[in-house]
């Protein structure tokens, strides 16, 4: 029998795991093995089943999609990462594929589709609902799409870092002892996130962030 892909799924809503579950082991060569109800829980599943492929949603509880999947690629490279989601907002998606997604596919998508996008991330190409491909073309060639210049520009694992930290309300310097910079580098990601975001204070780079998902408080 040839290999199953060993898959997790990642998603807040009960109901919707349920039924990604049942599109996906209609196909014989998939098998859901755990299933994570926050970005947490999934971390831990990724390490303990070690999954050939992790399908995750980005608005979860206590990790969100971006900050998972940036971890899953550094710690488990092997695992293929698949976002499963109703978000198809700029930001979005280039900070996920910047952070190493494999795949991007909205949750409009039929089950053949999902089906489909498992199994290619699952042989190392990419996987991309139609409009998130136009999305990567258009940055790719240099064209803009329609109100883009009222789009924000996602944020680097860095930053995102940064801002996770500031959210604890730790101060610059506490910010540039837990990661290992100068509360300097930590004034400059600082000022890279006001002007991206557009915000003008650290309360309101944090308020932006959480808003968008990009952030938890724990």
């Amino acid at each position: 029998m040839t290999k199953q892909i060993r898959a997790i799924l990642a998603d807040d809503h009960a109901v919707v795991r349920q039924g990604i579950r049942r599109f996906l082991e209609e196909d014989p060569a998939i098998k859901v093995v755990a299933e994570a109800s926050d970005g947490a829980e999934a971390l831990r599943l990724v390490e303990e089943h070690r999954p050939d492929v992790a399908v995750l949603d980005i608005r979860m509880p206590e990790v969100t999609g971006v900050e998972a999947t940036r971890r899953i690629k550094d710690r488990f490279p092997d695992t293929r990462v698949l976002i499963l989601t109703a978000y198809d907002d700029d930001p979005y998606v280039f900070a996920l594929l910047e952070a190493g997604a494999d795949g991007y596919v909205l949750k409009t998508a039929g089950a053949d589709e999902l089906v489909d996008a498992v199994r290619t991330v699952y042989r190392g190409e990419s996987a991309l609902s139609p409009e998130v491909a136009s999305k990567v073309v258009q940055q790719a060639t240099g064209r803009r799409p329609a109100g883009a210049a009222d789009q924000i520009e996602p944020l680097t694992p860095r930053e995102i870092d940064v801002l996770r930290l500031v959210a604890k309300g730790m101060t610059n310097r506490e910010v540039g002892r837990e990661l290992g910079i100068s509360h300097r580098t930590v004034q400059g990601h600082l000022a890279s996130v006001y002007d991206k975001l557009h915000v003008n204070s650290r309360t309101e780079a944090v308020t932006e962030a959480l808003k968008r998902g990009w952030i938890v408080i724990e």
